[in-house]
């Protein structure tokens, strides 16, 4: 079973019963396919502004139902809120669930940490290297100095 999430938009103008029988009739058409549901959201939603209007209506009341079932029952659902004439727009999008099986190989870690560990090696000592040959040429200039200053 795949888990979908469905939401549509009912006209506002139905009252509040109508508005729940409408509800309940896709939410029986669910489970009557075989699927499962597992939240129905129309408190958060609710009435809202549209963004643009449908029908000339400028509101809408959003539902919002996740639910789990085969492949072949958001076709049929699609096929119910066509037919009404009371939904204004509905979208059904399957939920994918991510997969987390790719573990990183231990081969590469080691490689990595021994790389990273002589590459500062090698740093470490191209620096002393670095600091003698600085130390060096700060005693052959002291020491040329030096003989400068007896010759003068």
């Amino acid at each position: 079973m795949n888990s979908y999430e469905l939401t549509y938009i009912i006209d506002p103008r139905l009252d509040d019963n109508a508005r729940k029988e409408l509800i309940e009739r896709f939410n029986s058409l669910i489970e009557a396919n075989g699927g499962v549901i597992e939240k129905v959201d129309e408190t958060i939603w609710g009435k809202r502004r549209l963004a643009y209007a449908i029908n000339d209506l400028t509101e809408g009341y959003y539902v919002l139902i996740t639910f789990k079932a085969e492949a072949q029952v958001p076709r049929e659902i699609e096929r119910n809120l066509q037919n009404s004439d009371k939904i204004l727009r509905y979208l059904i999008i399957k939920i994918e669930n991510k997969r987390r099986t790719v573990k990183p190989r231990v081969e590469n870690n080691s490689r990595n940490e021994q790389s990273e560990e002589n590459v500062l090696n090698e740093n470490i000592e191209l620096n002393v290297e670095e600091t003698t040959e600085k130390v060096e040429d700060a005693n052959v200039t002291e020491e040329s100095s030096q003989e400068q200053d007896i010759t003068e």
